[in-house]
């Protein structure tokens, strides 16, 4: 999976978690848990929901990295192409 297409997928499970949440509205270098008022159990519901999607064990000790929309994108795209 390249970033692109990381990107569309992280944007399709964030909306599926948090039902009328602005992605667009959310800019790639901002944390969107913030500006989504996601709580904890709404990050790892997306946190569960991205991992069955990509396949993706999700560590943890990475979910700092999986803050941003950039960050996100990144980690599964690097991710995606290694396992």
């Amino acid at each position: 999976m390249n970033r692109d297409e990381a990107l569309v997928l992280i944007k399709n499970v964030l909306t599926d978690v948090v039902p009328g949440a602005d992605t667009a509205a959310v800019s790639q270098d901002e944390n969107f848990r913030d500006r989504l008022e996601m709580d904890s159990l709404d990050f790892l519901n997306f946190i569960e929901a991205l991992s069955e999607r990509t396949g993706l064990a999700l560590p943890e000790t990475d979910y700092p990295a999986l803050n941003t929309l950039d960050g996100c994108a990144d980690y599964v795209a690097s991710r995606s192409s290694v396992e």
